[in-house]
């Protein structure tokens, strides 16, 4: 499988995830299948917000699942009408995520759970 990681800094396996899909620095995409780590800068970081083009940001890399620790319904829609499995990330590295993911233990997003927008402060996730 093939699970993509917005992250803070691009610091392989040891990579924060970022709160927030479209608006991250850059994204790790690790494939468990055959144990790669790639690397990559947010191709559409500035986007509006509720304009986020999620596939667009991964500069066109196929991806079978993402988890983050929040995104908005938009994304979260557009991203599931592809077949992307969204997983709620709930620790801090990408190498913690990928264990919890392979055992089972990651949830997945579903619309009850997308952060509303930044009015009024932020989201609430």
């Amino acid at each position: 499988m093939r699970i993509c990681f917005p992250v803070e800094t691009l610091q392989g396996l040891d990579s924060k995830v970022y709160e927030h899909f479209g608006s991250a620095p850059g994204f790790v995409i690790v494939d468990t299948d055959i144990n790669t780590v790639e690397e990559i800068n947010n191709g559409d970081m500035h986007h509006a917000h509720g304009m986020c083009q999620p596939i667009k940001a991964l500069g066109g890399r196929e991806v079978d699942a993402i988890a983050v620790g929040g995104i908005g319904t938009g994304a979260l829609m557009k991203l599931h009408a592809q077949g992307i499995r969204v997983f709620h990330a709930t620790v801090d590295s990408v190498g913690q995520n990928i264990r919890l993911i392979l055992e089972k233990n990651l949830p997945e997003f579903d619309a009850r759970l997308t952060c509303a927008g930044h009015a009024g402060g932020g989201c609430a996730h």
